[in-house]
């Protein structure tokens, strides 16, 4: 490992959409600079190159793991190749951060939990909504004890840009993701588990593609995205993509659900609801959590946003909370997360020690947004949630120390 005032050198696998993480992580001077990236678009290298100058740019990632500078590796990625690249990487003996979700099959996770172990080599998995400060206020609500024992957690999930960010490209294909219900969701199931106390042991889902599978606006194989595939890029409100009917240059090929609900008991006996939905007007994540003595709910789920709770009377409903906590301000993506993730896995990466992500709840999610795809397309037949090695849950939770 590099000397602590020494670079952290960076060997970074994709960048894509989630190349952005590979920016906040390119720090020349401060602790940590990309001196390697591979990606399999031209158009994504010569952008590489202008992002990252003097790293050496290919198409091809065994040059990055074969580079004798990298010490570190961040593997940003399409979903189903997780597990390849990280279990390269780790047996490369290079600390990797894998985005998330850590695969698209339980066994694939279960296999790049395995490699670490083996290796002894540091795996650092980008849940970021760990780091969101929504999420962490509802935590210490929630450590305080004001609504008592968490009882019921009730997820609703409004993707408001799922037309955009999800339907035009390989996020819409099952051969790519599982379906959306592991690749969207897989932060949520996270943060339910973390809020709840527990894993997921049975699941039972319902959910169609019921909005986007009938637009007929598709792109022709092998033609790129367009330019304004995003509103962002819009250049009037004309082109604003709303509503989803109006959405134009789709991938060839669609068949992940756009709607999805699942129901699930923890093994703490806590009982669940998650609900996404690709086609609403509003984009944002409302958590309500039930305990024994009273409920919390957030309004909002980036800066300025509140947490209210319920917990000192019983009423018919009133707006007025009990208590209400502003979300604290925090620059950076996600809510300010994304810059405290990044943080955190270089520390880690050069130094070890433990994480608020956690490699075993990033398997969990993973497998219980598997195992509730099965059930939605199996018209709904509840699933158990299969358990992970109690050896890797036991090597992950010393902080990856045999």
């Amino acid at each position: 490992m590099p000397h602590p005032s020494s670079d952290l050198r960076l060997g970074v696998l994709g960048f894509g959409l989630r190349g952005s993480i590979a920016r906040l992580a390119h720090r020349p001077g401060e602790g940590s600079r990309v001196v390697a990236l591979a990606d399999h678009l031209p158009a994504v290298r010569a952008e590489a190159a202008a992002a990252f100058p003097g790293a050496r740019i290919s198409e091809d990632h065994r040059k990055v793991l074969d580079d004798p500078e990298v010490e570190a590796v961040l593997v940003l990625t399409p979903d189903h190749t997780h597990a390849d690249l990280g279990c390269a990487a780790l047996r490369a003996g290079r600390p990797v951060f894998v985005e998330k979700p850590l695969d698209i099959t339980v066994e694939r996770c279960d296999e790049l939990l395995r490699t670490a172990r083996e290796t002894g080599t540091r795996l650092y998995v980008g849940h970021n909504m760990r780091h969101m400060p929504v999420i962490r206020l509802m935590r210490e609500v929630i450590a305080r004890g004001e609504i008592g024992r968490v009882r019921s957690v009730w997820v609703r999930h409004f993707v408001g840009y799922g037309g955009d960010w999800y339907f035009k490209d390989w996020h819409a294909e099952r051969r790519y993701t599982g379906g959306l219900l592991l690749q969207k969701a897989a932060h949520d199931l996270d943060v339910l588990h973390w809020l709840a106390g527990g894993y997921a042991r049975q699941v039972q889902a319902l959910g169609d593609l019921m909005v986007y599978g009938d637009n007929p606006h598709r792109r022709a194989p092998g033609e790129p995205k367009r330019d304004d595939w995003n509103t962002a890029d819009a250049e009037s409100a004309d082109e604003d993509h709303w509503p989803p009917h109006t959405q134009r240059g789709l991938n060839p090929v669609i068949d992940v659900e756009d709607v999805s609900l699942v129901n699930l008991r923890l093994d703490n006996g806590v009982l669940a609801a998650y609900q996404q939905c690709h086609f609403t007007p509003d984009y944002w994540r409302n958590y309500t959590v039930i305990g024994d003595a009273g409920r919390l709910e957030n309004f909002g789920d980036g800066p300025g946003a509140v947490v209210k709770v319920w917990n000192a009377r019983r009423s018919a409903y009133r707006a007025e909370p009990d208590a209400a906590y502003r979300v604290p301000d925090a620059d950076g993506d996600h809510g300010g997360a994304d810059p405290l993730l990044v943080d955190e896995f270089l520390r880690f990466a050069r130094e070890g020690g433990p994480t608020d992500t956690s490699p075993v709840a990033a398997r969990m999610a993973v497998a219980a947004g598997v195992r509730a795809t099965e059930s939605l397309r199996d018209g709904g037949m509840p699933r158990a949630v299969p358990d992970l090695d109690p050896e890797l849950v036991a090597y992950f939770e010393r902080g990856q120390s045999l």
